[in-house]
C-alpha cells in the first residue's frame, strides 16, 4: 500500500494547507488509505467523504481513536476541537483522494491494465489479472471497487514493489470512464464489447460505444487500446474520433479481419476450452528463446464456461503478450484464474443438479450469451430450467428488449422457463408460444418461483439463475444448494 510522508501527501493530492498542530510533520508518514472508520487500520490516513446522507467529517474522532495517522479535511469547515490529528486541507475530499491516487499511480514503476465493457469486464479482470500473475506482482481490483472512489482506494492500495495493476472500470453515463482512465493512465486499455447495459442513461448503443471508448483519452504514450474488433460501433467511433497517433490497436474477436480469432470453444467439466486461428501467426516477434513451436490445435483452458467467456480470455491473452509473456505462461494463468462470484458460477443443488450461477448482473446481450451456453449443455437425462429476472436500467425499450429475448429462447435453448419480475412477463409471453403448454411461467412472487423450482428439479438437470442485481437471484442459488425455501 501506499507509504508516504504527510508532506508528500499534502503535495499529490494538493493540498491547500497542512496542520499538524505540535507533531513535527516531517516525522509522520501515511501507510495506506481508508475512508471507513469501522475498516481503518493504525497509521492509514483517514480521508472523509460526503454522500447525500453522510459525512465522513462527523467521524474523525472515531478514525483517531482507530489510529489514523492524519486526515483530509474540505477547506471552509472548522478545524475540529479536542483532536491532535494532522489535517490536510484540500478543496474537495474526493478530488484529493482521486489526485492523491493519480500522483502515487505516477510514482509506481507497475505497468497498468484498465478494463471497461458493457458486459465480461470482471472476468477479463480477473483472466487479465491471473496471466500477468504468472511473471509479475499483481493488484487487481475486488469486488465493486470500479468507479470513482474505488479504483482510487485499488490503487491506493498496491505495494510498492507492484508490477502490474490491472484495474476495472465501471459507468453509467458519459465522463465516468474519461475520469477513471485519467486516474489510472493505463498503459494498456482493453474494451471486452459494446451492450445494452445502460442504454436508460445514455439512449443508444452509439453513445454507449462513444463512453466506453473514453477509456482512451487516458493511455499512457505509446499506449495499447485491445477492442471487440466484432463490434462495428466501435470501429465507426473510432474512424471518427481517431485516437493519438502514438496508441496501437489491437483487435480480438470471431472475424477475419480480428488480429486474435477465436477458433473452436466448448464447455467442460472445469469450464471452458477454446482455440485460436492462425495463432502461429499471432505469435509475437519476440518470442523467448527455446519455446515450443506452436502445435496445431492447441487448446486454452479457462475456469467459466461459455463462448463469451472465450472471447473475453482472447483480451486477457493480448494483454499477457504485450507484456512479454509466454504461451505456456499464458494458458496456465487462465487455467488456475481464480474467479469473481456470480459470473457463471458452476456449483451444485442440493440433490446434485448443476447449477450456473450468473445472477450479478443482466443485459440482453449477456442473457443471450448465458442462452447459447446451456443451449450447448443439454444434460444425457435431465432438463435444461432457465431460472431469468428483470434486466434493468434499459430505458424506453425495456419491455420490447425483454420480448425479444423470450423469442430467442426458441426451441432446444431449453426445457423450461421460470421467469421473474414485472417486466420478465413480457419475455414469458414471447417464449410461451415457442414452448410446451406449461414449460414457461411467470412469476411476480420470488418464493413461490422457488418453491415450484425445488418441486419439480431432478438430480440430473441443469439451472441457469440470470437477472440484474436489483432482482436478487442469489436467493435462488441460495434456495437451490440448501433445498429449501427461504
Amino acid at each position: 500500500m501506499m507509504q508516504a510522508a504527510l508532506r508528500e501527501v499534502s503535495a499529490w493530492c494538493g493540498a491547500i494547507e497542512l496542520f499538524t498542530g505540535e507533531k513535527e510533520a516531517g516525522s509522520l508518514a501515511a501507510s495506506g488509505v481508508s475512508t471507513d472508520t469501522r475498516t481503518l487500520r493504525p497509521g492509514q490516513l483517514f480521508v472523509p467523504l460526503v454522500g447525500e446522507r453522510f459525512d465522513g467529517h462527523d467521524h474523525l474522532a472515531a478514525a483517531e481513536a482507530a489510529g489514523a495517522v492524519a486526515s483530509l479535511w474540505q477547506a471552509g469547515r472548522e478545524r475540529p476541537e479536542g483532536t491532535t490529528l494532522p489535517l490536510i486541507v484540500v478543496s474537495d475530499t474526493l478530488e484529493g483522494l482521486q489526485r492523491l491516487a493519480a500522483s502515487y499511480r505516477d510514482r509506481l514503476g507497475a505497468k497498468v491494465v484498465g478494463v471497461t465493457g458493457s458486459n465480461g469486464k470482471t472476468t477479463t479482470k480477473d483472466l487479465t489479472a491471473s496471466v500477468l500473475a504468472m511473471s509479475l506482482k499483481v493488484v487487481k481490483t475486488e469486488g465493486n471497487f470500479n468507479n470513482h472512489i474505488g479504483l482510487p482506494l485499488t490503487i491506493l492500495r498496491a505495494p510498492a514493489d507492484t508490477e502490474a495493476l490491472v484495474l476495472e472500470m465501471g459507468m453509467s453515463g458519459f465522463g465516468e470512464i474519461s475520469l477513471l482512465t485519467k486516474i489510472a493512465r493505463p498503459d494498456i486499455a482493453i474494451i471486452t464489447n459494446v451492450g445494452e447495459s445502460h442504454l436508460l442513461q445514455l439512449g443508444s448503443r452509439r453513445n454507449i460505444a462513444k463512453a466506453k471508448l473514453e477509456i482512451a483519452e487516458g493511455l499512457a504514450d505509446g499506449g495499447v487500446l485491445i477492442y471487440n474488433g466484432d463490434e462495428p460501433l466501435l470501429a465507426e467511433e473510432l474512424e471518427a474520433s481517431p485516437l493519438r497517433a502514438d496508441i496501437r490497436r489491437i483487435t480480438f474477436g470471431a472475424g477475419e479481419a480480428c488480429d486474435l480469432r477465436l477458433g473452436e470453444a466448448a464447455a467442460t467439466d472445469n469450464g471452458g476450452e477454446f482455440t485460436l486461428l492462425g495463432e502461429a501467426q499471432n505469435e509475437p516477434q519476440d518470442k523467448p528463446q527455446g519455446e515450443p513451436q506452436d502445435e496445431a490445435g492447441f487448446r486454452y483452458a479457462i475456469p467459466v464456461p461459455g463462448r463469451h467467456n472465450a472471447m473475453n480470455a482472447l483480451a486477457a491473452i493480448a494483454a499477457g503478450r504485450l507484456l512479454g509473456l509466454s504461451r505456456q505462461a499464458i494458458a496456465e494463468g487462465l487455467r488456475i484464474a481464480p474467479m469473481t462470484g456470480m459470473r457463471i458460477e458452476r456449483t451444485k443443488a442440493w440433490n446434485g443438479a448443476v447449477v450456473l450461477n450468473d445472477a450479478y448482473n443482466a443485459s440482453p446481450t449477456s442473457v443471450r450469451a448465458a442462452i447459447d451456453l446451456i443451449a450447448s449443455l443439454k444434460p444425457a437425462e435431465g432438463r435444461r430450467i432457465a431460472v431469468l429476472g428483470d434486466m434493468l436500467e434499459l430505458g424506453p425499450d425495456e419491455a420490447e428488449l425483454h420480448a425479444g429475448i423470450g423469442r430467442y429462447l426458441g426451441a432446444g435453448q431449453a426445457e423450461a422457463v421460470l421467469a421473474y419480475g414485472p417486466l420478465a412477463a413480457h419475455l414469458a409471453g414471447a417464449a410461451a408460444p415457442l414452448y410446451p403448454e406449461g414449460a414457461v411461467t411467470h412469476y411476480d412472487n420470488k418464493e413461490q418461483l422457488i418453491a415450484d423450482l425445488l418441486a419439480q428439479l431432478a438430480p440430473n438437470d441443469l439451472v441457469l439463475v440470470k437477472g440484474s442485481r436489483g432482482m436478487k437471484l442469489e436467493q435462488v442459488v441460495s434456495a437451490l444448494h440448501k433445498g429449501v425455501v427461504g
